[in-house]
């Protein structure tokens, strides 16, 4: 490949999103957008080559999709009204400026709360982080052209509802925000564990859901950014100890503490006491205490489990979730023995949460294991393979009814 060549094949994977979410601001249109930016990287094939690289090749390509957006209008004016509108878009400065504020109102337009959820993720990766719609169709085992309709089904929403391309206000920007976070936080939840397949993770997905956590706190750094990142920077840095060099999903007591990514944690500890040192101390700041907890520990019996039972009863008054109770019950039990910890994931059962949650019964096959208690181990660890649908989870809780024999 020609030094040309690598340039635009670098550029179109750093830029992609940049000259995307600028063109959207000023056309208002994501599907234009998107076309135009094509165009504008064919016109780069062209003409780099010949030309050489431009000193900045976003500024570069966002001016040449404008252009040719302008001059799209220009044409298909058939009204005199419509003739001034291109005029007027002709005539007005070149978005060349504010880039990644630009990149910061697309993901709160992706992220709108009158978009589907599905659609929410989907348009995120696409428009974002420029994933391809065969990549995010791949990642979610979802069809191609399901995944694209999802994709034009919110494209039109955004365009027919007049959805502002527009960073929330003052006012707006707690409940608009929680929602951003949800969708960046269910992204890496997918790669870190994936719901389904034969892999464990998808580190495509993880670094993704990390890359967009650095953006928003890079541009928006309120506390709960801070703590979402640091959580994903804790439970990425934890990824090469999480399976066997044959893929078998290890637990955390028994991973090689030597694997994880100790620069990554060091990292992820600074932005939990950044988010700890403000006022406003949310969920994922206090999943991030929590993970930097076991980060700080040498080995599993040397985690300081006292803490990590009080820091979600923290989490608890903040956020009342039956996973949060069941992940506190699986920690009361490493506090204070199998039994305590039993006690609170019947309790949990008995209300029918979580009954089709098959880590609710893996946890309560593995107390009933440590406490002798076989037949009901065999019966939950049966119960949770049930309905679990990722292959190296199988495999584990297989091996695990295996020892029970």
């Amino acid at each position: 490949m020609t030094g040309a060549g690598e340039a635009i094949t670098r550029v179109h994977r750093e830029e992609w999103a940049r000259v995307v979410a600028a063109l959207a601001r000023r056309l208002g249109d994501l599907d234009v957008a998107e076309e135009v930016a094509a165009e504008a990287f064919a016109v780069a094939v062209e003409r780099w080559p010949v030309d050489g690289v431009p000193p900045n090749p976003g500024a570069w390509l966002t001016t040449t999709a404008y252009r040719r957006a302008v001059d799209r209008l220009r044409r298909e004016a058939k009204r005199e009204d419509k003739h001034r509108e291109a005029m007027m878009l002709f005539s007005a400065p070149e978005p060349l400026g504010a880039i990644d504020d630009d990149r910061l109102r697309l993901i709160f337009t992706c992220c709108h709360p009158a978009l589907a959820a599905d659609a929410q993720i989907a348009l995120t990766l696409r428009e974002v982080c420029g994933l391809t719609t065969e990549e995010i169709a791949r990642a979610f085992l979802t069809p191609a052209p399901t995944l694209a309709q999802r994709i034009v089904r919110a494209k039109s929403k955004i365009r027919d509802a007049h959805i502002p391309y527009q960073v929330p206000s003052r006012a707006e920007l707690p409940d608009r925000l929680e929602t951003v976070l949800h969708v960046i936080y269910l992204v890496f939840n997918e790669g870190y564990s994936a719901s389904s397949g034969t892999s464990l993770t998808r580190h495509d997905l993880s670094a993704e859901a990390i890359r967009l956590g650095r953006l928003l706190v890079e541009l928006l750094p309120e506390p709960e950014a801070t703590g979402l990142l640091a959580l994903m920077l804790l439970h990425d840095a934890r990824r090469s100890a999480r399976t066997t060099s044959e893929g078998e999903l290890l637990l955390l007591e028994e991973q090689d503490r030597s694997l994880w990514n100790r620069a990554q944690i060091d990292e992820g500890r600074r932005y939990v006491e950044q988010a700890l040192a403000t006022r406003s101390v949310g969920r994922y700041a206090l999943q991030a205490a929590i993970a930097a907890v076991h980060a700080e520990s040498p080995n599993a019996a040397a985690t300081d489990w006292r803490q990590i039972v009080g820091l979600y009863d923290v989490l608890l008054r903040a956020e009342s979730s039956p996973v949060i109770e069941l992940n506190r019950a699986v920690a009361v039990a490493m506090r204070d023995g199998p039994e305590a910890g039993l006690a609170l994931i019947d309790a949990i059962l008995a209300r029918g949460d979580l009954t089709s949650y098959y880590l609710a019964h893996a946890a309560r096959a593995d107390l009933c294991r440590r406490l002798g208690r076989v037949e009901e181990a065999r019966a939950a660890y049966e119960r949770a393979l049930g309905l679990t649908k990722q292959e190296p989870e199988r495999r584990f809780l297989e091996r695990r009814l295996r020892e029970l024999a």
